[in-house]
């Protein structure tokens, strides 16, 4: 009889998180309306920002081959579909090490970010840059960057994750990684031309907002169960997995 309430209290606790997920999935889609709206009305670049970097950037990549070459290996390495698997694997690591519903919200968080960037794609159906003689070729629609996009997700899902299990310099460290792969693959889009710099920084802020809502969705749901209040920037999204993760 114990182990069966036990069982049915897991149970209830995985349905309350599950719902609180969906609806903050649901708050962040509501959230981009507007500014979605924005940008179907004005699919060219919005300002003289984008076509000017645009160039200036297409330029310096025609003129320089070997850092072209760097660029267009840096982007593939880290583009979407390597960071959607290394959170699979994050995901699976984590059920295997006891901490199953760390890993709902590391698949959601980037499947649900994933999903909002596609239907935005398709609403606001902004075309590429075209400049002469590309160095990149990238198929689909250009807002938001799919590859600012996922790197913010990727990287934010994967550090979130493993804070607890890191000393304090580690954490900064971990930040400080997880920046500089967000700036350096939103660059390369812009730098290959195959994207606007609105189009990243519409991928930056998409990722970050989903991570921030479903981080303070798990957050909650923490503290209606009765656990420790704390800062996901500073301790992870879910801290008492340290001891999962350090034995």
């Amino acid at each position: 009889m114990i182990i069966s309430r036990r069982t049915s209290t897991d149970l209830d606790g995985d349905r309350r998180l599950g719902l609180r997920l969906a609806l903050a999935s649901i708050a962040v889609a509501l959230m981009m309306v507007p500014f979605t709206l924005l940008l179907v009305v004005a699919k060219m670049p919005l300002n003289d920002l984008d076509s000017g970097v645009a160039r200036a950037l297409h330029a310096y990549a025609r003129a320089n081959p070997d850092v072209t070459e760097v660029m267009i290996l840096w982007t593939d390495v880290f583009g979407p579909w390597p960071w959607r698997v290394a959170v699979a694997v994050l995901a699976g690591w984590l059920v295997h090490r006891g901490a199953p519903r760390l890993a709902l919200w590391a698949i959601t968080t980037i499947t649900v970010g994933g999903l909002l960037g596609l239907g935005l794609k398709i609403l606001v159906d902004r075309s590429r840059p075209h400049l002469p003689d590309p160095v990149a070729l990238a198929p689909g629609d250009a807002f938001p960057s799919g590859h600012a996009l996922t790197v913010t997700l990727g990287a934010g899902v994967i550090v979130l994750a493993l804070l607890p299990a890191l000393p304090q310099w580690g954490r900064k460290l971990a930040w400080t990684v997880a920046g500089f792969l967000i700036v350096t693959v939103s660059f390369t889009r812009v730098a290959l031309a195959v994207h606007w710099v609105s189009d990243v920084l519409g991928g930056i802020v998409l990722g970050a907002a989903v991570i921030i809502a479903t981080t303070a969705a798990f957050e909650t749901w923490r503290r209606d169960e009765g656990r420790r209040p704390a800062a996901p920037p500073r301790d992870g999204v879910e801290p008492e997995s340290v001891q999962v993760t350090r034995d």
